[in-house]
C-alpha cells in the first residue's frame, strides 16, 4: 500500500496554493510531529501489521517537508522500517530555500531516494509574481546538491499558463532542465482556486490548448516520456511509483492534517485545522465509495495517464459510446484495455462515455 505525510508548514504561502498549509503555526511544529508519529503508530499497528501489508511507497508532502529539521523524521523511519525495503520509493517534496546540504544528506540518511523540488520557474520574475521566496540560482543549487548528495531520482514542478507565458520563455525553463541532472518533470497547468491571493484575478489565468501541446512535445524533444497528463520522466524507472498508485486505486494512508486516507474502500479525513489534529490525531470523518463511485475514479483517472481503462468497466451502452471515439481516433483498444489517445482530452472523453 501507499503511505502519504502531510507537513503543514511553510515559510511563505505562494499566491496560487490553495493547499493545507501555514506559515504563522511554526511554534506548533514539535507538537504536530508528535501528534503525527500517534497516528502513524495507530494505522500501521492497526491496518499495516495487522493484514500484514507491506509499504510500497512513502511520500513526505505539504505544505514544506524541508521546514521540518531531518532529525524530526528519524521516529518516522523507525516506525517504517519494518515494512519497507530496499526497494520502496521514499520521496519527500523541498523548497530549494530550506532544502540546505544539511537537510538533504540527513534525509538521504535517514533513507529518502527521490526528491521532488518545487521550483516552478527558472524565470526570477515569474517566480515574484508566483510568491516564490527562491530564486533560480537557488533552485539549481539545491538540484546540484540534492546530486551530489546521492539522490538519483530528481523531480522539478513547473507551472504554465500564467499571463505572459509564452512556448519561448516556457522553452527556457525546460533547457534549463535538460542540462541538471533531473529525471522527471511535473507540469502544471495554473489553477486558480478559492482561498488564495489569486483568487478573483482570473485574467492570470492562461488557458491555451495549443501553447499545451507545444510544450508537451517540446519535453518529449528533450527525452522525457508523458505518462500522465502532468508527468514525464526519462524512463520508466523514474515514473513515480506513488502517483501511479493513486491512478491504479491502490490502497493509501493519509497521515498528518488533512491527509485522506483510503482503505477497505472508504476514505478517511482527519483534522485538517494544525490545532485540532494535534488534539486528536486519531478523529477522521469517514466517506463510504460506492462501486459506482469506484468505477468513476478509475475511468477518471485512466484516461489522464498510460495506464488506460479495463473494458470490463464499461455497460453495454458505454461500449456503444467507446465505439464512437474508436472510429474518431480518440481512444485505441489494447489487450482489453482502453487508452486516451490525447491526455489533455481526458475529462471530455470520460464524460461522453459516462453520460
Amino acid at each position: 500500500m501507499l503511505l502519504y505525510i502531510h507537513i503543514p508548514f511553510c515559510d511563505s504561502k505562494c499566491f496560487y496554493c490553495a493547499f493545507n498549509s501555514y506559515t504563522d503555526k511554526f511554534h506548533l511544529k514539535q507538537k504536530y510531529m508528535k501528534a503525527l508519529i500517534t497516528q502513524l503508530e495507530f494505522e500501521v499497528n492497526n491496518y499495516v501489521k495487522k493484514h500484514n501489508k507491506s509499504i510500497d511507497t512513502v511520500f513526505i508532502g505539504g505544505g514544506t517537508p524541508s521546514t521540518i529539521d531531518f532529525k524530526e523524521y528519524a521516529k518516522v523511519f523507525e516506525i517504517l522500517q519494518p515494512y519497507i525495503n530496499d526497494y520502496t520509493e521514499i520521496t519527500t517534496e523541498a523548497n530549494p530555500n530550506s532544502a540546505t546540504i544539511d537537510w538533504l544528506k540527513g534525509m538521504y540518511s535517514l533513507g529518502v531516494n527521490r526528491i521532488s523540488f518545487g521550483v516552478q520557474s527558472f524565470d526570477d520574475d515569474k517566480l515574484k509574481l508566483l510568491g516564490r521566496s527562491h530564486g533560480s540560482n537557488r533552485a539549481i543549487k539545491a538540484i546540484q546538491d540534492a546530486k551530489c548528495i546521492g539522490f538519483n531520482s530528481i523531480n522539478c514542478d513547473i507551472i504554465y499558463g500564467i499571463k505572459g507565458d509564452q512556448f519561448s520563455s516556457l522553452k527556457k525553463d525546460f533547457d534549463i532542465i535538460s542540462s541538471l541532472p533531473i529525471d522527471h518533470i511535473s507540469a502544471y497547468s495554473l489553477v486558480i482556486e478559492e482561498g488564495t491571493k489569486f483568487f478573483n484575478k482570473s485574467s492570470l489565468k492562461i488557458d491555451d490548448e495549443e501553447l499545451s501541446q507545444e510544450i508537451f512535445n517540446y519535453i518529449d524533444k528533450i527525452g522525457f516520456q508523458q505518462y500522465e497528463i502532468s508527468n514525464f520522466a526519462k524512463s520508466n524507472n523514474y515514473e513515480s511509483k506513488h502517483n501511479k498508485g493513486y491512478w491504479e486505486h491502490t490502497e493509501y494512508l493519509g497521515i498528518g492534517a488533512g491527509a485522506v486516507g483510503y482503505k477497505n474502500k472508504t476514505r478517511y479525513y482527519p483534522h485538517k485545522d494544525i490545532e485540532n489534529f494535534i488534539n486528536n490525531p486519531l478523529f477522521a470523518q469517514t466517506e463510504e465509495l460506492s462501486q459506482e463511485d469506484i468505477k468513476t475514479e478509475k475511468i477518471l483517472l485512466g484516461f489522464r495517464c498510460n495506464l488506460g481503462v479495463k473494458l470490463d468497466l464499461f455497460n453495454l451502452d458505454e461500449k456503444k459510446r467507446i465505439e464512437d471515439l474508436i472510429k474518431e481516433d480518440k481512444v485505441t483498444i489494447k489487450n482489453d484495455t482502453m487508452y486516451n489517445n490525447n491526455l489533455l482530452l481526458a475529462d471530455e472523453l470520460a464524460l461522453y462515455i459516462l453520460e
